[in-house]
């Protein structure tokens, strides 16, 4: 059993004491209880200084074995005090401590280690292989259960994130937005502004993400001036264009607690019910996603596809406004129109290579088509003043070159109402 406890225990004292002696007082670091790679190199060196003691005196100089198993003995022992430089260096690195005398603690710590352990008889090589995978198993399942306090540390992971290039920060909406407009976790967006008095259009802007920079967003807004009723943004938990095409047009979902089946109520059926005339259309492949399928599922009474099978062709947005323009001209009965934009869809065609074309110019493309997007659809929203517009982003741009991708925030999608 000391076999086994005397390095773990040798471990955690690598580990906790540098975060002891640098303790204050209401701070806030999450810490492991032990060095998962104190642990193994400690394993290590037990079983290479246990192969090197199996020499005999007169063998050891014949032999160029026991030159390389001493070198790689050497290796490991530097390693661990160098991994636990690293981890000291980390500790400092969080409180903008300089070294001083903390640097003693490395070398202190790492000899008492080896000297607690040099003594205990070793694992297997394959036994050492099997306690180390067993240990990262324990570790991520505790790690799952109650992350505030993890069983393992790992310093050269620790290291390598602190010197990595710190991303641009998308997850988080800055106060100006808040600011100004409205900011919602919710996605029942098209259900809070449907209005079953009128004709309702449901537009999904593909690939419509929320810009970092709210210049940006303002300019894309100011195409809708004075016909807005609502502007802002809420945030999607996947960025997939069937799972918002889904949910944008839920009314109710419910799970019986005994079959654990799942009944969902769709806007289009509510409105069917109601007397409405219910489209779906789409410029591109019906078959894309399998969307044929669910927008089957979800109700809609006619269904437009630019392409069936091997028919048709793409329709561009353009095509698709005009049709939806000669829909509403229909006054003879109310509709509930969705549709889905295809023009903004990555990877563009005439970027073929998704993470390595250039950035600006993709931007430059992106920015060309959602804006020609936006202004016939606010003209189309001007020419039919009684209809109820709600537009939506399915998720922000991805497939796309990450210097592009960076420009807008993860998950966060816009919408306004307009009319």
């Amino acid at each position: 059993m000391k076999r086994l406890l005397y390095p773990l225990i040798a471990s955690a004292l690598i580990t906790i004491v540098p975060f002891l002696l640098t303790f204050e007082k209401g701070q806030d670091i999450v810490r492991g209880l032990f060095g998962y790679e104190y642990f193994a190199l400690l394993l290590l060196i037990v079983f290479i200084k246990n192969k090197l003691a199996r020499f005999s005196l007169a063998n050891r100089k014949k032999m160029p074995v026991y030159t390389g198993m001493t070198i790689i003995l050497i290796s490991l022992i530097v390693t661990l005090v160098a991994i636990a430089w690293i981890d000291l260096q980390n500790q400092l690195a969080i409180k903008g401590w300089p070294t001083g005398w903390y640097g003693t603690l490395p070398f202190a710590t790492c000899a008492l280690a080896i000297a607690m352990v040099w003594k205990i008889k070793p694992f297997r090589f394959n036994a050492i292989c099997f306690i180390l995978f067993v240990a990262l198993m324990f570790h991520l399942e505790a790690n799952n259960r109650y992350a505030a306090q993890p069983l393992a540390q790992f310093p050269t992971i620790d290291y390598l994130e602190r010197i990595a290039p710190k991303p641009v920060q998308r997850k988080r909406i800055a106060e100006d937005y808040k600011a100004k407009y409205i900011v919602t976790d919710s996605v029942t967006i098209t259900r809070d502004y449907v209005d079953t008095a009128r004709n309702n259009v449901i537009i999904l802007v593909e690939s419509w993400g929320l810009p970092l920079d709210i210049k940006r967003f303002e300019r894309q807004t100011n195409l809708f001036n004075g016909i807005t009723t609502a502007v802002g943004t809420h945030n999607r938990m996947y960025s997939r264009t069937r799972t918002a095409e889904r949910e944008d047009l839920m009314q109710t979902c419910t799970r019986d607690s005994v079959t654990l089946h799942r009944d969902t109520t769709f806007l289009p059926k509510v409105f069917a019910d109601i007397g409405f005339q219910t489209t779906f259309l789409f410029g591109g492949d019906s078959l894309e996603h399998y969307r044929y399928k669910y927008i089957r599922n979800i109700g809609f009474g006619e269904v437009i596809y630019g392409k069936t099978t091997s028919k048709g062709k793409q329709l561009r947005d353009t095509e698709i406004i005009a049709r939806i323009d000669s829909i509403l001209a229909d006054t003879t009965q109310k509709h509930f129109i969705a549709w889905t934009t295809a023009d903004t869809k990555f990877p563009m065609p005439e970027f073929p290579d998704i993470y390595y074309s250039n950035a600006d110019a993709i931007d430059s493309a992106y920015s060309s088509k959602l804006h020609n997007d936006f202004v016939v659809i606010a003209n189309l929203a001007r020419r039919h003043p009684e209809t109820r517009f709600i537009i939506q982003g399915d998720h922000n741009p991805i497939l796309s070159p990450v210097g592009f991708q960076e420009k807008f925030y993860k998950r966060w999608v816009p919408f306004i109402v307009l009319n």
